[in-house]
């Protein structure tokens, strides 16, 4: 945590940039911006379940296509 506080005689501008220096110097925006967009990964029985229940639909689609009450679908192109 950065702390700064106001000095005697100095104006808000003054404190506010003394106070934005000492958050870039400190690297927590740089380490904020690296972790905006990662994802925390999965534990092993966490994607043994995910790929589980993901398989579970798979072959309830398929067999709905089978016995024809799902429509096959058609390949998208992109």
């Amino acid at each position: 945590m950065v702390e700064v506080k106001r000095k005697k005689g100095e104006s808000f501008d003054g404190m506010y940039r003394r106070f934005l220096k000492r958050v870039q110097f400190s690297g927590k925006i740089l380490e904020a911006k690296e972790r905006r967009f990662i994802k925390p990964e999965k534990s092993d029985s966490a994607k043994r379940k995910s790929a589980l229940v993901a398989l579970k639909y798979r072959r309830k689609r398929e067999y709905l296509r089978k016995i024809g009450k799902l429509e096959e679908e058609p390949r998208r192109r992109w």
